[in-house]
């Protein structure tokens, strides 16, 4: 784990600057204290980056759980109770790592995964940009009605903050600057990360610029970190549970809720992540539902949100260079120190630093050029791929992952129905033609149309030759069809023969008898 130190340690601190804002702004969405962000934060990187066996991915507190721990603590009247459903969430996830459960995850395309990506990328860019612009937090520059549209792009530029702006413009400068030209020049660039560099000139413009001038940044577009006092204030930012409620059947549902999505969530980014990185190693899902398990019944334990894997600060651990699991334990660390020790500092950063940082992680995770090579592909992959994606931006993680998988599975059926079986005609002396028709490896009864339609056009007086030496699977539906069609045979005097490994076979009485023959053997 110290191998790569020198990698490893400056990608924590990107980590760290992307993961403190989003910490936070979950615990703000959830309805929940805004400790619990940080808390959940600490705990997925240190105790769940001990336990993972990720190498890259970073877990803390979801957006995609927002919704569902806003309902929960509002459906159960207080937080103490809806930690007793985080705990009983991570103990049920530990159960499911032993289970192995984790084989889900492989069973997700390749197509819906990209697609989760990017829809992801695109929404993390869309999101950034009233903060972009230091905008109020609820202003939504987009609509589905484009006179809307156009009006709330005029407001913005009329309340818009110049400071604001210019430190947003300057920290895309700098980063992308840092990322394309200097790193190549000296080694020196590549263990300084240019998102910090950005922070310091941020924080420095905060210090230096007068905030009522035009270019001044007003303390609500800053971050907002709670400052305890003294020792006693940061232990009374913990938040244990209420065991009470253990008895009751709405928190036991909720906690296994968490434990579904959660661990839903998390095996998508383990996926994604392992994808992403450039060594392709493979993560253990089981240990890594288990070590989620761990680090929800944890976090509920001390107040903190749900944890899974998390796609954002994964892919900005891989983008900033990260080798092994240290530069997600570390960035948890940077968290706890800072929250203890450097709590004013904190509140100086611009939150336009931190919107910049997220700005080019959503493009990396939506190039336009990932959407020409899926086209490129193929429409097998392209339609689960933008339905997926589509999904996403307009309604949510879950329901976009939900109907790419939909969308995949109708490619696979479609697919299956044209691949069903292999037809080869040739004239015969005389009438009629010899008509060879190769079975696949597989044939199930969603294969019955296609073959039947082939079986029709047989002429009158052929030889039909049907070969399944590569079937290790024919239908029940399939061999019914194949009976029935014999009966029709006779009547066109159509010759059928069965070649398989025990030989051919003409015009045999019985296809199911044949097949259960064939099984045996």
């Amino acid at each position: 784990m110290f191998k790569h130190l020198n990698k490893d340690l400056p990608a924590s601190v990107v980590v760290f600057f992307v993961a403190l804002p989003l910490c936070l702004g979950i615990a703000l969405a959830s309805g929940a204290p805004l400790f619990s962000g940080v808390i959940a934060g600490i705990i997925g990187g240190i105790v769940v980056g001990s336990i993972s066996g990720s190498p890259l991915g970073v877990s803390g507190p979801a957006a995609g759980l927002a919704v569902i721990v806003l309902s929960a603590i509002s459906s159960l009247g207080n937080y103490e109770y809806f930690l007793v459903a985080v705990v009983i969430g991570g103990a049920l996830q530990i159960i499911l790592g032993f289970l192995k459960a984790g084989v889900i995850g492989y069973y997700f395309p390749s197509s819906v995964i990209k697609g989760m990506l990017a829809g992801i990328g695109i929404i993390i860019f869309l999101k950034q940009f009233s903060i972009a612009f230091g905008l109020p937090d609820d202003f939504e520059f987009f609509d589905y009605n484009l006179k809307a549209m156009v009006e709330n792009i005029i407001l913005a530029w009329e309340t818009l903050s110049y400071g604001t702006l210019t430190i947003t413009i300057v920290s895309i400068a700098i980063m992308l600057f840092w990322s394309n030209v200097l790193e190549k020049k000296h080694q020196i660039f590549k263990i300084i990360p240019g998102p910090l560099v950005a922070v310091i000139v941020g924080v420095s413009y905060k210090l230096f610029i007068d905030d009522a001038s035009l270019l001044g940044v007003s303390d609500s577009n800053l971050v907002v970190v709670p400052v305890p006092e003294n020792f006693t204030d940061f232990i009374n930012q913990f938040t244990f549970p209420d065991f009470s409620i253990i008895g009751s059947s709405e928190v036991w549902v909720i906690g296994f809720t968490i434990a579904v999505v959660a661990s839903l969530e998390t095996l998508l980014s383990v996926e994604a992540t392992d994808k992403l990185d450039p060594r392709k190693r493979v993560t253990p899902t089981n240990r890594e539902l288990f070590a989620q398990g761990t680090g929800n019944m944890i976090s509920g334990f001390i107040g903190g949100l749900p944890i899974t894997q998390v796609i954002v600060r994964s892919s900005a651990n891989i983008q900033s260079g990260g080798r092994t699991k240290m530069s997600a334990i570390l960035h948890a660390v940077w968290l706890l120190l800072a929250v203890v020790f450097i709590p004013d500092l904190l509140n100086l950063i611009p939150l336009a630093v931190l919107a910049a940082v997220l700005f080019i992680v959503g493009y990396k995770l939506a190039k336009p050029a990932l959407f020409i090579e899926m086209f490129k592909i193929g429409k097998s992959q392209f339609i689960p791929f933008i339905i997926t994606v589509l999904g996403i931006v307009f309604t949510d993680l879950l329901i976009g992952i939900g109907l790419g998988l939909a969308s995949g599975l109708i490619t696979v059926l479609y697919n299956s129905l044209k691949n069903s079986h292999f037809l080869h005609q040739e004239d015969k002396e005389g009438d009629g033609k010899i008509v060879e028709m190769t079975l696949a490896e597989e044939v199930t009864f969603f294969n019955k149309g296609a073959i039947l339609n082939s079986l029709n056009t047989i002429e009158s007086d052929s030889d039909l030759k049907i070969d399944i030496r590569k079937s290790k699977f024919i239908d029940y539906d399939i061999l019914e069809i194949l009976n029935d069609f014999s009966i029709k045979a006779k009547n066109r005097n159509i010759d059928i023969t069965i070649i398989s490994e025990l030989g051919e076979f003409k015009n045999p009485p019985s296809y199911k008898k044949f097949f259960n023959l064939k099984s045996n053997y």
